[in-house]
């Protein structure tokens, strides 16, 4: 009895690629906490470096898209936003020295190090990273 119950539950698991499939793409979640009443301040700050640099970066085609979603049912304790960038797939999240160069040659210097000094005075100050996840779609046929 015990080995046919066994057996049933092995034999009901669903096999990768035959039931169901990862999808290639992947995507880089940032969970943040924001200091209340800061979301408008950070998400002016977003708009011009995060926002900024992943347009430029889905222009070049190092990305496919990039959105923001902000938690309607969250606690004080819990995160505020959700930063999400998504990439063909896991070799685009690998370093590229020539992928960088192509980046920072359209995105300029000096917009890294205007992004880099907003960080440290502003984001710094009023959110907290709470955790970042590389995810990636299950779809179950």
């Amino acid at each position: 009895m015990a080995f046919a119950i066994f057996t049933s539950s092995v034999l009901a698991q669903l096999q990768p690629w035959e039931d169901y499939e990862a999808s290639d793409s992947v995507w880089i979640v940032t969970q943040v906490d924001l200091d209340p009443g800061t979301m408008g301040i950070y998400l002016e700050g977003l708009k011009s470096t995060w926002i900024a640099a992943n347009k430029v970066a889905m222009e070049l085609g190092q990305i496919k898209d990039y959105a923001i979603y902000s938690n309607q049912y969250g606690s004080s304790d819990d995160f505020d936003l959700l930063l999400v960038v998504e990439m063909a797939g896991t070799d685009d999240i690998a370093p590229n020295r020539a992928r960088y160069e192509k980046f920072l040659e359209a995105y300029g210097k000096a917009n890294i190090d205007k992004a880099n000094e907003t960080v440290l005075e502003l984001y710094n100050k009023i959110r907290r990273i709470q955790g970042n996840y590389l995810l990636r779609k299950i779809t179950v046929k």
